[in-house]
């Protein structure tokens, strides 16, 4: 390989320049597509071996719990380039997402050593960490014989890093300065409307700003589409069905779970501005929601709006990006658009999901799992993710300034770059970190269920939510 070739592939690794610019560069040098994707892959993995010994853990092999997920699909695309830079091994169990926590927790719970890191969720920390089974990466990052000096930890969003740190106390705020880090984020998602442009055309509407505007838009959306409904949102009996638009929207008008006062925890979602706030979500779903509405999770929020079931989703954006592709009926016709429920608010606040990589404490090969995770959250790795996968969203503040990722996404996908830009300095967890997060959001969902239903009003369903979670604090302890 001649200096000018391995040059230009240097510059690309470091970012300098895109690889719109390196394909025709290499080109112009005679390098073929086949040997410029090979060239690529040494070139990153050059660049990462720089100033850390990327080998010390050399033959040592190491097993992974995985989700389904377009970010796992990722990670297993490029391993082949961990396994050059590192000489570890890597093996791995997939498996989807309706049985994978709990295959997590069965072998966290039985102090399993089969695996040394694993996916999960910040808000599953809350349980794993107190109770000893993940390690406080902390003692890795902050650690220079065992970190890369590269790894450019402040490089991952703000918001992202502080919502997956926690010091285990009921209440305590996430990200504090004693806070342990149970996980590292790997991708994530915020919650805002993905709208098909299409349909909004037809009915000659105008994307909503604000909650009064979603519930007016997705009411004159399903009687003038006559067939599709106006908006999807989640509503199983789940924590899944508070987490994403719901409690975006609900933090955007100030509103809390809990009020913290103490160490001892009250649940507030019986105050005046929740029981408005419940009272448009629930009158919303009853005249614009699907007929089913109780049933449906992530999936079926998606899978309507990419098969034109729908008019527009208040969920994740990348639900919304991944249903702009594929073989889905309403492909190339979906938009995307910041949103702040709050009228009164300056921006948006979404409540985020944040698919984060952890390390089992029960790990026989923790330095070797080290190795893997800083590798698989690391700019390059983020990079290349970004740039020929589906790694939306990025962690890190680097990525999304790429060039070659901002092009990508612009061509296909109207809006996204502007509403995570827009939305990203509010990305955060806006639930407060306790121990019986489950069991609440799950009984606060099924209330939510009663509403709709109009089983029970909404003021009143309200306070018997209220009495019965600060009934379970007191008992536990934490009220």
């Amino acid at each position: 390989m001649t200096d000018r070739i391995k040059a230009l592939f240097d510059a690309y690794a470091a970012g300098r320049v895109s690889r719109r610019d390196l394909m025709r560069g290499a080109a112009q040098l005679g390098v073929t597509a086949a040997t410029a994707n090979l060239l690529l892959g040494s070139s990153l993995v050059e660049a990462m071996a720089a100033d850390y010994d990327w080998q010390a853990q050399k033959g040592t092999a190491i097993k992974l719990l995985l989700n389904k997920h377009p970010y796992a699909d990722a990670m297993i695309a490029d391993l082949e380039n961990f396994k050059k830079l590192t000489g570890i091994e890597v093996s791995y169990d997939v498996f989807p997402e309706d049985v994978y926590f709990d295959k997590v927790t069965a072998a966290l719970s039985s102090k399993s050593d089969q695996y040394d890191a694993f996916m999960t969720g910040a808000y599953m920390t809350w349980t794993y960490g107190p109770a000893g089974w993940v390690v406080d990466l902390n003692e890795y990052i902050k650690d220079p014989k065992k970190t890369n000096p590269n790894f450019a930890w402040d490089d991952v969003l703000p918001g992202l890093r502080a919502s997956t740190a926690w010091n285990g106390v009921p209440g305590g705020e996430l990200g504090s300065a004693d806070a342990k880090q149970w996980c590292i984020p790997w991708g994530y998602e915020l919650n805002n409307l993905t709208y098909n442009r299409t349909m909004f055309d037809k009915a000659k509407v105008s994307v909503p700003k604000n909650l009064g505007e979603l519930k007016e838009t997705a009411a004159k959306l399903t009687k003038d589409l006559g067939g599709p409904y106006g908006v999807g949102v989640r509503g199983s009996r789940s924590w899944a069905t508070i987490h994403p638009g719901f409690l975006s929207g609900y933090a955007n008008f100030g509103e809390k779970d809990f009020t913290v006062n103490g160490g001892k925890l009250k649940a507030a979602m019986n105050t005046a501005g929740s029981k408005a706030f419940h009272q448009q979500w629930v009158d919303m779903i009853r005249e614009s929601g699907p007929k089913n509405w109780s049933t449906y999770t992530w999936y079926q929020v998606g899978t309507d709006l990419g098969a034109g079931a729908s008019a527009m989703i208040f969920d994740a954006d990348i639900l919304g990006y991944f249903e702009n592709g594929g073989d889905n009926k309403e492909r190339g016709n979906l938009g995307y658009a910041p949103f702040a429920a709050n009228p009164a608010a300056k921006a948006p606040t979404p409540n985020v999901w944040i698919w984060s990589l952890a390390m089992s404490s029960f790990s026989k090969k923790k330095d070797a799992a080290w190795k893997f995770m800083q590798w698989a959250t690391s700019v390059e790795h983020d990079l290349f993710g970004a740039r020929k996968m589906d790694l939306v969203n990025p962690v890190r503040a680097s990525v999304w300034k790429d060039q070659e990722f901002r092009d990508r996404i612009a061509k296909s996908y109207p809006g996204y770059l502007e509403q995570h830009d827009v939305s990203a300095p509010g990305a955060k967890i806006y639930f407060t970190a306790q121990p019986l997060f489950f069991d609440v959001t799950t009984q606060w969902a099924e209330t939510l269920q009663k509403m709709v239903a109009k089983e029970v009003p909404v003021s009143e369903g309200l306070d018997q939510l209220a009495a019965s979670i600060d009934k379970q604090l007191r008992e536990a302890g934490l009220g």
